[in-house]
């Protein structure tokens, strides 16, 4: 039998060089040409690296929760996981906005922060809400958790899928940082007071289970991405903003929680007040 001849070796090409590190990307320019970019852009990346590290930080205190010695340090750690939530909502707000006032979106950092929202908005606050409640409940509470995970998921990757022919001014389902305030919210207020959760189990698997049916319904909420930030706005306006710090700060658990609450159940209500208005003008 002959052998067969070797292929001849081929000229290595040009993008095997690169280092492994190396980031290349395509878009296009003004006049619509595809062209190609290598690394990434350092600082919206920034922000999304450190809602990343809050969500992971969140994690960390809740299992922490776990393993404390008495009840009172337990709640601590239920209080940082909680806050560290919040922290990545911020976060969260800034990096897009950054991206956008300096001109540096990439597809890079669309897929970036969706993977740090699973990490900060889904599986954050289910675990927080497992180790402080639903724990208890064996596997009706671990179920119950993952609904909230596989919601926060499926939420995320459906959000990405629209973006560019969804509506701006409403999100479809609940916005999974708003379903993490909820969560969050509420075992940062409680656990603020003392209170196990063990004793209310059943209220937090109900809320928990909810925000994750809202995040994958089709209910209508409003992104209030319609505000105008950069325009000029009466004097008065500043002086309401004052005034909002000012609740907030006054009791964060308790008001933090009621405004994610009342955002929570504004799409249901819309909803249910639209369905009037549609039966009535039939």
């Amino acid at each position: 039998m002959s052998e067969r001849p070797e292929e001849p070796n081929k000229a290595p090409d040009a993008e095997s060089l690169l280092p492994i590190d190396e980031h290349v990307e395509e878009g296009h320019d003004a006049e619509g040409r595809k062209v190609r970019h290598r690394g990434i852009y350092l600082l919206p990346n920034l922000f999304t690296t450190a809602n990343l590290f809050a969500g992971f930080y969140s994690i960390i205190n809740s299992i922490s929760a776990q393993s404390a010695g008495n009840a009172a340090e337990a709640s601590k750690y239920f209080a940082y996981a909680a806050i560290a939530i919040f922290v990545a909502m911020v976060l969260d707000s800034l990096d897009g906005r950054v991206a956008r006032m300096t001109n540096t979106q990439s597809a890079f950092g669309a897929e970036y922060d969706s993977l740090s929202d699973m990490v900060a908005f889904g599986v954050a606050p289910a675990l927080l809400a497992f180790g402080w409640a639903l724990g208890d409940m064996g596997k009706v509470g671990w179920m119950v958790a993952f609904i909230y995970v596989a919601g926060a998921a499926l939420r995320l990757a459906r959000f990405n899928t629209q973006v560019g022919t969804a509506d701006k001014r409403y999100f479809i389902g609940l916005a999974s940082p708003a379903a993490a305030g909820v969560v969050a919210g509420l075992v940062w207020a409680f656990s603020d007071y003392g209170i196990q959760g063990s004793k209310m189990s059943f209220l937090v698997a109900l809320l928990v289970a909810a925000a994750g049916m809202l995040m994958v319904s089709n209910i209508k909420y409003n992104s209030f991405k319609e505000l105008d930030l950069k325009g000029r706005v009466p004097f008065v306006a500043i002086l309401a903003v004052v005034l909002v710090f000012a609740v907030v700060f006054s009791d964060p658990p308790r008001i933090l929680l009621l405004i994610f609450l009342a955002y929570a159940a504004s799409g249901p209500i819309q909803y249910l007040l639209r369905m009037r208005r549609h039966k009535k003008a039939e």
